[in-house]
C-alpha cells in the first residue's frame, strides 16, 4: 500500500474520534496539524486540543493512538501534543464551522 492510501485510511480513522464536548470528529475541527508516514508504516501524528485545559487532555490522544494503530499497514503510531500554534476556530474545516453554527 502506498502512503497516499495509508494517509487516507488514517484520516478516515481520525474522523471517528471525537472531543467529547463538540459533535464534530477531531480532524474536522482542525486539531490535526500533521501525519507523518514513514516507509515502514510507522506514523506519527502531531496534533492540539482546543486549550491546554481540556477535561479530555488523555482520552483524545488514547483514542488516536487506537484507533490508527488499528489501521491495516501502519506498525507504530505515536501521537504528540502541541499548542504551538494555538488552535483558533478558524481551523475548522468548512463543514465544521457549519455544523457548530459558525456559518
Amino acid at each position: 500500500m502506498d502512503k497516499k492510501e495509508l494517509e487516507r485510511l488514517i484520516i478516515a480513522a481520525l474522523k471517528t474520534c471525537y472531543d467529547p464536548e463538540i459533535p464534530v470528529d477531531i480532524y474536522e475541527l482542525g486539531l490535526i496539524y500533521e501525519i507523518k508516514i514513514d516507509d515502514d508504516g510507522n506514523v506519527e501524528v502531531n496534533m492540539t486540543l482546543t486549550s491546554p485545559s481540556c477535561p479530555a487532555a488523555a482520552e483524545i490522544p488514547a483514542d488516536v493512538e487506537n484507533k490508527v494503530k488499528a489501521v491495516s499497514g501502519v506498525q507504530s503510531v505515536k501521537v504528540t501534543i502541541g499548542f504551538e500554534p494555538p488552535w483558533e476556530k478558524e481551523m475548522m474545516s468548512e463543514e465544521a464551522k457549519l455544523e457548530l453554527g459558525f456559518m
